[in-house]
């Protein structure tokens, strides 16, 4: 097995016990990421659809206030710079910035928030269009300030108030294209990190912690069967040792017993014998009375 594909680990049963632990992790961790990459990329399709839709619709309204923007310069003519200019002394739109949370990736959402003043009275613009005031006790107004409303009434003061409701539609149009297209971004470089660490996950680091696992058991499993050949060393060693002791005890016995039979006098024990065989005749001899228990021999 290479070493690129193992960790750096001593082989023992604490470390089996380790590894298998950051292997279980690490499977959590890839389903888990596995499942984000999933839901991102749905999120990720369905906003491109939107995204599509969306640019459409731009590019409509936006041609849509094109056409309006030329109705009143012809209609105004040079003085449309002028009769513009006059109203405008602060921003009207605004953007407002809010954040969505999907699958632990913050999505930014903007939209258009248009600020009216009429008599210092500040109004909000929804998402359908309608505006609510900010103080509920003045009255509400649709749209932009009311001065700028009743500009170029002389001459062409329809078209003008037509024309910046279409470019206030398109402006709205774009910024809603914006967040969906700065979504995108964000969903996109998500879902590349997302898939680096499972890719990173599925075949880098299981596998070398798979590969780990292997090596800890083979080494361990070795090691068992060094210890049993060890022990059964050291058993077929003791037994020789004592079939060598018990050998060497008997023949020292042998030896023993050899050295008693050499020393044994033979003529010593036949006159020895003789000498009681004597003693039992002669004690016979004296014996006045026949005994009926001793046979002649």
């Amino acid at each position: 097995m290479s070493q690129r594909h193992v960790l750096p680990v001593v082989p023992s049963r604490m470390t089996l016990t380790q590894i298998k632990a950051r292997l279980q992790g690490a499977r959590r961790g890839h389903a888990l990421l596995k499942k984000k990459s999933d839901a991102l990329t749905v999120r990720f399709r369905a906003l491109l659809r939107e995204i599509v839709d969306r640019k459409f619709r731009a590019a409509d309204l936006l041609r849509n206030a094109s056409f309006r923007f030329a109705a009143v310069k012809y209609v105004v003519g040079e003085e449309l710079k002028h009769v513009v200019l006059e109203g405008v002394d602060h921003a009207e739109t605004r953007l407002r910035v809010r954040f969505e949370n999907v699958a632990g990736v913050p999505l930014p959402s903007y939209r258009c928030v248009t600020v009216a003043t009429d008599a210092s009275t500040a109004f909000e613009s929804r998402e359908n269009g309608a505006a609510e005031a900010l103080n509920p006790s003045r009255s509400r107004v649709v749209g932009a300030t009311s001065i700028v409303q009743y500009r170029g009434l002389g001459r062409g003061g329809q078209q003008i108030i037509s024309c910046r409701d279409a470019y206030q539609e398109a402006l709205s149009a774009l910024v809603e294209l914006a967040s969906l297209q700065t979504c995108f971004m964000v969903l996109d470089e998500a879902i590349k990190i997302t898939n680096r660490r499972v890719n990173a996950l599925e075949n880098v680091l299981i596998p070398r912690l798979e590969n780990t696992i292997a090596y800890i058991v083979s080494e361990l499993d070795e090691q068992e069967r060094e210890e049993f050949f060890r022990l059964k060393l050291v058993q077929n060693r003791k037994k020789r040792e004592l079939a060598r002791s018990q050998a060497t005890e008997l023949r020292a016995r042998e030896r023993r017993a050899a050295q008693a039979l050499n020393a044994f006098d033979l003529n010593s024990f036949h006159e020895a014998l003789g000498a009681e065989t004597a003693a039992a005749e002669s004690l016979l001899e004296q014996t006045t009375g026949h005994d009926p228990d001793l046979l002649n021999i």
